[in-house]
Parts: structure tokens; sequence; C-alpha cells
């Protein structure tokens, strides 16, 4: 984990056999240490999106390892190092494993989690008990973030593991139960009716929810009815 973004990067292998990277944020160091002490050979770098604390690094494991196929979804903007692009749906096939790519847009267009065996590596889609916003560059919807969320990765088993782009990982269970995002959208708590502003625009608080760094993510609607996720340091309660 990067000690200033929190942004995870993941080497994933075989001892002894082949292996890649999910994204290149950094440090990537210990992964090219753990690469060599377990006779794992990368042969991927897998990126869930362009944004640069998750590709930062990505000359380093290159210059280790120049050979290395880098995939990125074709929506996603350019990244240098970059060989060619996932399809969501068609396999990544990794050695003995297979990476299948599952188009989860919301926080960018071309955002992509990573299914493998039992693990799925979603970005900056959803995090333990937050889920990501939809102001950073190369964003969609509010819409395409909560259809990523409910219709793709909370389908997928319970027992599945969560490993976010930022900090801690989790499981799909235990976010179906206790993500206040994902409550509220299940139709298991309220929806908040406070007024508030956003950057100084008029607005409706529906959640105060946690962010992954100890502060807040919101979900605001707006009052032409549409909807948002911006970060809870935008906004200001007008109840005080």
């Amino acid at each position: 984990m990067h000690p200033q973004f929190l942004s995870n990067t993941y080497l994933v292998g075989e001892e002894g056999g082949s292996g890649f990277f999910v994204d290149a944020g950094g440090p990537v160091e210990p992964l090219i240490e753990a690469a060599d002490e377990y006779g794992i050979t990368p042969t991927h770098v897998l990126l869930t999106h362009h944004h640069g604390d998750h590709v930062m690094e990505l000359g380093k494991l290159l210059e280790r390892w120049p050979d290395m196929e880098v995939l990125i979804h074709d929506d996603e903007p350019d990244v240098p190092g970059t060989t060619g692009a996932m399809t969501p749906g068609e396999p990544v096939t990794v050695g003995e494993l297979e990476v299948t790519p599952l188009h989860t847009p919301g926080h960018t267009g071309g955002m992509v989690s990573l299914l493998v065996q039992g693990n799925v590596f979603t970005g900056d889609t959803l995090f333990r008990n937050s889920v990501g916003g939809v102001r950073a560059p190369g964003h969609t919807t509010y819409e395409d973030l909560r259809g990523s969320i409910m219709d793709t990765l909370m389908g997928l088993p319970p027992e599945t593991v969560i490993r976010p782009g930022h900090t801690d990982p989790t499981t799909v269970g235990e976010e179906w139960e206790t993500n206040s995002f994902i409550r509220v959208w299940r139709g298991l708590d309220p929806e908040g009716d406070k007024p508030c502003e956003v950057a100084g625009n008029a607005a409706t608080l529906v959640l105060l929810g946690d962010d992954y760094d100890g502060g807040h993510k919101a979900w605001v609607r707006w009052p032409d009815g549409s909807d948002d996720i911006v970060p809870g340091s935008q906004i200001t309660r007008r109840d005080g």
C-alpha cells in the first residue's frame, strides 16, 4: 500500500510459476523482492484504471520485466507502457490462472474489476464500507457506479474476497450486510433528507458514509433529482 495515497498494488502468482500485478501505484520494490523470493515470473500488469495513484510506478516494473503485457480497458485514456486491451468477460490467462475482467464503470468509464480464484480486485469501485466517487477524471455517472456494485459485484458469491484499490480487504457478504451505501440501496436503511451545500451548490444529503482513508464519502441529490457521490470534505450541512 502506498503510504501517501493508501493505494494498493498486488502481486498474484504461483510459487515457481507465472504471476501478474494488479495496478502499479507502488511502492513496487517489496513486490519485486517477493517475486524473486518465491520464484514467480510476472507476465502481465492488469490495470484497473488510469489514475496516477494506480499506475505511477509501472515504469519500475517494466524496467525489471520489460516483456510483460500491460493491459487496460479500451475506454480508459492511454497510459504509457500499455501493450493491449482487456475485454470484459474474456479471461486473461496467466500460467494456470484465469483472470476475468468485469466492467465496473462509474469512478472511470473503463474501470475493470478482476476476478480470479474467489478474489475480486475492485479498483476504485468498492471499498470496505465505502464506495468510489464519480467526480474523478474520466468518471461516468452515479447510476453506473451503483449498477457496477449492486448488479455486478454484489452478484458474486458472498464468500468472494474483495481486494480494493485502497486499504483493507473485505468480502461480498460483509459488504452486503454492513456497507452503509449498499444497505440504503437494498432498502434496509432510510435515505437522508437534510439540506446541504456541495462546494456552494444546494443539494440534499442522502447519506454521509465512511471513506477508506478515515474520512467520509457523501451521496447527495441535486435539485434536478440526479444523484452524485462526492468527497465528504465538500459537504456543508445547512442544519448545523
